[in-house]
């Protein structure tokens, strides 16, 4: 329509207004459905808690692949410490092996037993280091449990 009454422009045709109210619907309508979205607090809270769900199960999947990870370079780690304490712990019992039999040729193996006694005691590196394996190998194998739950 025109802006000014009585101005010469020509009146628009019907088919132009039918035309205009039919666009004016439709801007209407998707008005009143952006508004309906909106208002529809409880779908949007649905939607939230699953974007929420999401996030969570991502960040949980990786944190337990850091776990996994870290787990398995402890058990690595220690699987080599323990192996290195298994070969010293094996050099130490040749060479007692050894004065043990030295001893024994000369009749003096008493001593020889209790030195090694003592030597054994003050040496708890290798118990420990046993220790950490197992627990480690534990670990790792309930790491390995829950996954599969």
């Amino acid at each position: 329509m025109s802006e000014k009454n009585g101005s010469p422009e020509p009146k628009p045709s019907i088919d132009e207004l039918r035309a205009e109210i039919q666009q004016t619907r439709a801007e209407l309508g998707e008005t009143v459905q952006a508004l309906a979205a909106k208002a529809d607090v409880k779908a949007r809270a649905k939607e939230q808690v699953e974007q929420t769900k999401l996030r969570v199960k991502a960040q949980a999947m990786e944190a337990t692949e850091k776990v996994r990870g870290a787990a398995l370079a402890a058990a690595g780690a220690v699987s080599d410490k323990v192996r290195e304490a298994t070969d010293q712990a094996t050099v130490k019992v040749r060479e007692v092996s050894d004065q043990a039999a030295g001893a024994a040729d000369q009749g003096g193996s008493s001593e020889l037993v209790i030195d090694v006694r003592e030597k054994v005691r003050n040496s708890p590196v290798p118990l420990s280091l046993v220790f950490a394996g197992v627990i480690a190998f534990v670990g790792v194998i309930l790491i390995v449990r829950g996954r599969r739950r």
